[in-house]
């Protein structure tokens, strides 16, 4: 598992082509967020460390997780951090509300890749601004490169920040990065089973987006099968089937987001 594999390791990392600020693993912050850290010294026995391990990556990264919420709620920005396996469609739908609705509520992207600037170049291409941090070795992001992006982008005019994830269902999850919501996407022709091989991302998330049902006449796809798997691992899941290509789904989405943040 990521927390284990060293991913998070690499010297890697850079944004928008710069390396990484002096090294992802050191970090030291002199804010007080009033609350108390424990943590288990047993190493008798392998689980216990292992968990005490575990423990101690997940509480350094909520520590960050929680300055990057205070700093950006501060700003008066509200953020997304959408998940989901490649190829589902987040660059692709986000380019379609950029485009139809970033006239009514400034956007502004950072996108997460383990290479290129492709997406980033895309939603610049779409109209919004985008920053793009490189992970290298990394399958995730975490709430110290976000942190340090935070730094490299000017937020005055922005009202939603998306944070677009590497592509990967699994290890992304375990990591908060300061974000208010959490959007999973799945895409029809993964199957309507998707969200229950993958079921920590649709625990976690607030809201899932099922993505290309235009293709549905052309595939064995039960959108009600899927949707109804879904709120079985998470009753309090909200679902919009949506079309990033035509459009179908994306105004219902783009209003409860709306009401949502109360912009």
């Amino acid at each position: 598992m990521c927390l284990e594999c060293g991913c998070s390791e690499t010297d890697e990392i850079s944004i928008d082509g710069k390396p990484l600020k002096g090294g992802h693993h050191h970090h030291s912050h002199d804010h007080n967020h009033g609350h108390s850290h424990h943590h288990s010294h047993d190493h008798d026995h392998g689980d216990a460390r292992e968990i005490s391990i575990k423990q101690s990556i997940l509480h350094k990264n909520d520590h960050i997780a929680q300055h990057n919420r205070e700093h950006l709620r501060a700003q008066g920005v509200f953020t997304m951090n959408w998940i989901s396996a490649p190829g589902s469609g987040k660059t692709a739908m986000l380019e379609k509300l950029i485009k139809d609705y970033g006239s009514e509520l400034a956007m502004f992207v950072i996108e997460g890749d383990q290479q290129t600037d492709n997406d980033a170049q895309r939603i610049r291409d779409a109209g919004a601004k985008a920053l793009q941090i490189n992970t290298g070795a990394a399958c995730h992001l975490d709430a110290e490169m976000i942190h340090q992006a935070l730094h490299k982008t000017e937020l005055t005019d922005t009202r939603l920040l998306v944070i677009e994830n590497v592509g990967n269902m699994v290890c992304p999850t375990a990591y908060d990065l300061g974000e208010d919501l959490k959007v999973a996407l799945v895409s029809c022709p993964e199957g309507e089973d998707k969200p229950v091989k993958y079921p920590d991302l649709i625990m976690t998330a607030d809201v899932l987006l099922i993505n290309k049902i235009d293709l549905i006449p052309y595939l064995d796809f039960n959108l009600e099968r899927c949707i109804e798997l879904s709120r079985k691992i998470n009753p309090q899941l909200t679902v919009f089937p949506v079309s990033a290509k035509t459009g179908e789904g994306v105004k219902e989405f783009f209003d409860w987001l709306s009401e949502k943040t109360g912009f």
